[in-house]
Formats: C-alpha cells, sequence, structure tokens
C-alpha cells in the first residue's frame, strides 16, 4: 500500500467511526504503531482529523451531544437506582471514592450513608447531595461547565486530578462494546474518565443494559481497564459470558 492510499484508508476509517485507535489502525493498515503515530501527526497538520488518546478523532462535526441531566436522571432510573445501591455495598470505611457525573452516580451520592469517606467529583449534583452529610469530605474539580451534564471538564479538571489517588472509582459511559470498550458522548466527557481510570485501584463500571453493544463517539478505554461491572439482569447471555471470559467480574441486580 501507497502512502498516499494509507492516509486516505486512515482518515475513511476515522471519519466512518468517529475514532479509532492507533493499534487498531495498525493492524488494519499492516505498519507499524509508530508508523501510524507519524501518519496522524501528518493529517493532523493538514487538518484531516484531530489527536486525541491512543488514537484520533474526525474533524467532522458530528459528535454526539450530551444527553441533558434532567433527562438521563429519568431514563432506566429504577435499574440506576439498583445499581447504585450494589455499589454502594463495595464502599468500605475511610474509603477515597471517586464519583463521576452519571447520573447512577448521583443516586449512589443520594443514599450513601454519612460514613467516614472521601469523597472526590467532578459533578455538581453528587457535591451537593454530599454537602448535608457531616462525615463525608467532598472534594470536587473545577474546570469548564459543562452545561448538559453539570460537571466540570477541559485541562482545569483533569489536573486537578493529578494531585489524587483513590481506591475506587465508580462511573458511567454512554456505551459498552465487547471489542471496543467503553465510549463516551465528546471528547471532553471521554478525556476525564481516562484521567479517573488511571488514578483509581479498583475500577467499576455502572451500566445499565442498554449501554451494552453501543459505540459512542469517542474512545474512553478498553474494558481490560475495568475491574468490576455492576448491571442489571436484562444484560443478554453472551454479553455476559464474553465479559467474565475478559475476567472482569460482573455483577446483576
Amino acid at each position: 500500500m501507497l502512502v498516499a492510499e494509507r492516509y486516505e484508508k486512515i482518515v475513511g476509517l476515522v471519519n466512518e467511526r468517529g475514532g479509532i485507535r492507533v493499534s487498531e489502525l495498525s493492524e488494519l493498515c499492516q505498519v507499524t504503531e509508530e508508523t501510524i503515530r507519524r501518519d496522524l501527526d501528518r493529517l493532523e497538520q493538514a487538518g484531516r482529523l484531530r489527536r486525541s488518546h491512543g488514537g484520533a478523532v474526525s474533524v467532522k462535526d458530528n459528535q454526539q451531544p450530551e444527553i441533558p441531566y434532567a433527562e438521563r436522571e429519568i431514563t432506566y432510573a429504577d435499574e440506576k437506582k439498583r445499581i447504585a445501591q450494589e455499589a454502594i455495598k463495595r464502599i468500605d470505611l475511610k474509603d477515597r471514592i471517586l464519583l463521576d457525573a452519571s447520573s447512577t452516580a448521583w443516586y449512589m451520592a443520594a443514599d450513601l450513608p454519612d460514613l467516614p469517606l472521601t469523597v472526590l467529583t467532578n459533578a455538581i449534583k453528587v457535591a451537593t447531595e454530599l454537602s448535608s452529610k457531616e462525615k463525608i469530605e467532598v472534594i470536587s474539580t473545577g474546570g469548564i461547565l459543562a452545561q448538559r451534564s453539570l460537571s466540570f471538564v477541559g485541562p482545569l479538571a483533569e489536573r486537578s486530578l493529578d494531585a489524587y489517588h483513590v481506591n475506587k472509582v465508580f462511573l458511567s459511559c454512554k456505551g459498552v462494546h465487547l471489542d471496543r470498550g467503553i465510549s463516551e458522548s465528546n471528547e471532553l466527557q471521554a478525556r476525564i474518565k481516562q484521567k479517573m481510570i488511571g488514578m483509581a485501584d479498583e475500577v467499576i463500571l455502572l451500566a445499565d443494559s442498554s449501554k451494552f453493544g453501543v459505540q459512542a463517539f469517542t474512545h474512553v478505554a478498553d474494558l481490560s481497564e475495568v475491574d468490576v461491572i455492576i448491571t442489571d439482569r436484562r444484560i443478554d447471555k453472551e454479553t455476559l459470558e464474553r465479559l467474565q471470559e475478559l475476567g472482569i467480574s460482573v455483577i446483576t441486580v
């Protein structure tokens, strides 16, 4: 394959999928990952794509908008509440935990007993919910306010996480794909969640069954980075078996 042909193939794949990993491009183009990285740098300079963590994303205006918080709050609410209650069981006294800006994390904050804990969050609603619980120390990131999710994102929010290490991170996402991992609706949300995953001893994914089989716009992490998934009983048997084969502990509620 000529270099120009490879460039066209890379751009085509990025635009088709919205985003793609370096490792996958290396396999599809049958060249080394270092060659792909150089290709991506040149294509970014030409304005044909944009580099992202571990890959590239399309420059087309096709990012999926975030679903407003008020809408997410009532979508699959019963399932999310059960998942939240199960997640709380995994919290120990004096744990340092991180809660993302998902509606399931907010349900966790609402039901969390007033115990000696440290909770780090980028979610306004989570911080507000915990403010009346005197034994819980709450630390909030700064950053750009994402109005639809009522969360802080962007470089300042990401840098603020560098100062901390937590025992457990509880987070959700837009999609869970068996081959392509966890994904989010836009790059700002994906980047902050990548940071969260990297600073925790244990990664606990809170995902109702509607999230499985979905590949959203921006890659967050491979499933190999997840320790536990808490979901509802509607998850199909084949997906459950595949997750267990990957060595992930799956709890259904």
